[in-house]
């Protein structure tokens, strides 16, 4: 009896947390309206630059309380992306989301009939406590149930949200692609071809001079061989750069260990990855990993860092961790908005978890299946 009561109380004291977040989401709902209709008018626009923010985190709020109540996964939600761009540009991009207004469809009806049901709950339980065996949070439920419905994303928003990832997704590799290729040849023409260039040359000068001048032939011979060992220096760091050999001959675990050793820092790996996966994941997820250590080495101040590796269920997982300083976020220039756009060319994502004073840990996640056995 005890511990049923303490139940309506909890019951209780939801209720009327509940009611008094719906006569707010009112007062929010008008508000809101009100700047729509303003919006031709100066004072519109700052009424919806705090209004929208604070519509979307109140859906959000109530989406974990519907998804608490029910005891089910998370109820997630389908914003489109917001640009890093000037106020009436993130307005813009806000205000034409459909899902914005689909949280203001349900703010209307949680401020109206999830009000009254609400107050209904709270006489509900109250007469619990007296009556404890009546029905219990039914209409708790019943408005979770409602939140639930309206504020997750239907079968047509997943799909247009999809679709428009993908073609993000595919325009962000096409240009990393096209840039990348213009940085190949861009250390073509500036290192190898001018060493042979310069080559052919000095075996020219040689060939005019073996005759006449022979010690000067030889010193030109000479020259030539240290350029034709310049230009294949400078083709191999290109060819390293594109598909490093140590990635083809060991694998990434084997990779990705060569990297700590060669890093100023001390890096401890810890790999389970017990088959080779496809070559172009394995040479996106090694260059995540070098990026993600890179940034720790320049803009961490960190004594230490760990990678960690792991391949089960058709998923690879990749966490680069330090002791840092921390703050590091993907469009702060720090090289994760890159290390993010090479992992979405494989449907993959990026998660940085970095509070002022660190530590700082970069997740990293890939679908794919193994390839074969590592031998």
């Amino acid at each position: 009896m005890a511990n049923e009561l303490g139940k309506r109380l909890g019951l209780v004291g939801w209720a009327i947390t509940l009611t008094a977040f719906s006569a707010l989401g009112l007062v929010l709902f008008i508000v809101t309206v009100t700047g729509v209709g303003l919006v031709a008018v100066s004072v519109g626009i700052p009424m919806l630059a705090v209004c929208l923010p604070l519509l979307r985190r109140f859906a959000g709020l109530h989406r974990r309380w519907a998804a608490r109540q029910l005891g089910v996964a998370p109820i997630e939600s389908s914003y489109a992306p917001v640009p890093d761009a000037a106020l009436l540009v993130k307005l813009w991009s806000v205000a034409k989301d459909p899902a914005t207004w689909r949280d203001l469809a349900w703010l209307l009806v949680n401020s109206t009939v999830g009000l009254a049901m609400y107050i209904i709950a709270i006489v509900e339980s109250l007469l619990g406590l007296v009556f404890w065996w009546l029905p219990k949070h039914m209409f708790l439920d019943t408005n979770a149930r409602i939140a639930r419905a309206m504020l997750s994303p239907n079968e047509r928003t997943r799909l247009a949200s999809r679709v428009q990832q993908l073609a993000e997704s595919r325009a962000e590799t096409v240009d990393t692609q096209a840039a990348e290729i213009r940085r190949i040849e861009r250390d073509l023409h500036d290192g190898a071809q001018a060493r042979l260039v310069a080559l052919g040359m000095n075996l020219g000068m040689a060939e005019d001079a073996v005759d006449d001048d022979p010690e000067s032939a030889k010193l030109l011979l000479a020259q030539a061989r240290a350029v034709s060992s310049q230009a294949l220096a400078e083709l191999r760091g290109l060819v390293r750069g594109i598909h490093p050999p140590v990635l083809a001959d060991r694998g990434l675990v084997g990779a990705v260990e060569a990297l700590a050793l060669a890093s100023p820092l001390p890096v401890q790996v810890d790999a389970d990855v017990p088959e080779r996966l496809p070559a172009p994941v394995e040479s996106a997820s090694y260059f995540a990993v070098a990026e993600a250590l890179t940034n720790v080495i320049r803009h961490s101040g960190a004594t230490g860092a760990w990678v960690r590796l792991r391949h089960a269920g058709g998923l690879l997982s990749m966490q680069v961790r330090d002791d840092g300083r921390g703050g590091a976020t993907p469009g702060a220039g720090s090289g994760l908005r890159g290390i993010e756009r090479r992992l979405g060319a494989f449907d993959g994502r990026l998660t940085v978890t970095s509070p002022p004073g660190g530590p700082t840990v970069v997740m990293m996640e890939l679908p794919c299946e193994s390839s074969s056995p590592i031998s």
